[in-house]
């Protein structure tokens, strides 16, 4: 059985917990049984792994290797799993580079299979792999409570690894609008609509950035990430701006439904002439 994080509280107050407990729940939940099952049989067996037809083929490697980049709701399909490993992301043309969702160009970056020799034969790689497979683990452990601690947790970390960034802001926001848990902190964040991602990709760009300054002080995603503070900003305005449209939500619909209940009693009371 896997040990489920403690969360006595959902919001800030759920995050300053989740904060202060954080390396002693994850160590906890790192040794639970499945964890360390898979983990385990990951480290022992994927240096024997040459193909993207090899990886796919084994569903319990597989589940690692998609669990680390976020991926795991990809399980079933092998086939585009196996296309986006095999086409890598050398080519312009290959897959990982045409999708939206950066994640997928990340896996097929991480393993290398259009390099000739694999990352599988690296000796780093397997435990490179299994702690991001921890860390990922814990996080959706937590989003089975609290989705918004789940994305909080994410984007903590999500931002982070553009920090020391030698790519241009344009690039790594770029980036952060292709990662979907990451866009979706950082519009909330931000204050943006849900209609937002209608617009054109460069008003986008120019609206996160704008925002970024006015909120957070900076619009290059290398400062958002090499700063702890400025990521706490973040995440700590992503939680609230949620909580408001939690309760803006709950509030509307409260109300219709006063609404409706007062229409139906209202009907009832009307009598034919």
């Amino acid at each position: 059985m896997t040990f489920a994080p403690v969360l006595p509280s959902s919001g800030l107050v759920g995050w300053m917990f989740l904060q202060r407990t954080y390396d002693n729940q994850k160590a906890v939940f790192d040794k639970s049984p499945l964890i360390t099952r898979d983990t385990a049989y990951f480290e022992e067996n994927i240096s024997k792994v040459d193909t993207a037809e090899d990886l796919v083929s084994d569903r319990r490697l597989l589940r690692v290797a998609l669990g680390a980049f976020g991926l795991q709701d990809d399980i079933n399909s092998t086939y585009f799993v196996k296309k986006i490993l095999e086409e890598g992301t050398l080519e312009e043309d290959a897959l990982a580079n045409k999708l939206s969702d950066s994640r997928y160009y990340d896996l097929a970056a991480a393993f290398g299979f259009d390099r000739g020799t694999p990352s599988t034969k690296i000796s780093t790689f397997a435990t490179d792999i299994t702690d991001k497979f921890r860390r990922q683990e814990f996080e959706v452990a937590v989003g089975l409570q609290d989705d918004s601690l789940r994305l909080a947790l994410n984007a903590d970390r999500g931002l982070e690894t553009y920090a020391g960034s030698e790519a241009t802001p344009n690039t790594n926001w770029y980036k952060i609008m292709g990662d979907a848990p990451l866009r979706k902190v950082m519009e909330t964040a931000l204050g943006l609509p849900t209609s937002f991602a209608g617009l054109d990709l460069e008003k986008q760009l120019e609206i996160f950035k704008d925002r970024s300054e006015r909120f957070f002080g900076t619009a290059n995603p290398a400062e958002l990430g090499a700063d702890a503070e400025i990521r706490e900003k973040v995440v700590q305005r992503y939680l609230m701006q949620a909580q408001i449209r939690e309760y803006q939500a709950s509030s509307a619909g409260a109300v219709a439904q006063m609404m409706l209940s007062s229409a139906i009693e209202f009907g009832r009371s009307l009598r034919p002439f």
